[in-house]
């Protein structure tokens, strides 16, 4: 379990909306690969496009953390936990294993750290700012 004291709170930056659809048909879900491992996706969970990047996140999770702004578009309105990998490695996560390199940021969905991902940190000064 990480050190939440080294983690800080950000929020998703304003305008920042995906395209997304919940996998409402009746099917076990798939498998892909992505972020140097197998992803996957069971029935109730969305499948999201985040400005062309194409994932999956859990129906759960989604529920918790998204509201809609439009037909078929989400925004992230729940706040995360996130701080800089000193060091290379992989994270799970509900969908599978994801692998990031030293810099990229560590991001929970709660403060209890246990709803992680990993996110490079270019694409992570694109989309999140710190809360104060």
């Amino acid at each position: 379990m990480p050190d939440r004291k080294s983690f800080r709170q950000f929020r998703k930056k304003a305008g920042r909306a995906v395209t997304a659809v919940q996998l409402n048909l009746d099917v076990e879900g798939f498998e892909y690969r992505k972020w140097g491992g197998t992803q996957r996706c069971k029935r109730g969970d969305w499948v999201l496009d985040n400005d062309g990047d194409v994932y999956t996140v859990d129906a759960e999770t989604f529920a918790s953390t998204y509201r809609e702004v439009g037909p078929g578009r989400y925004e992230k309105s729940a706040t995360v936990w996130a701080r800089k990998a000193e060091s290379e490695g992989s994270i799970e996560t509900k969908e599978g294993v994801t692998h990031y390199d030293a810099g990229d940021f560590l991001v929970y969905n709660d403060a209890e750290l246990r709803d992680g991902y990993a996110v490079s940190e270019k694409k992570f000064g694109e989309l999140y700012e710190r809360c104060e």
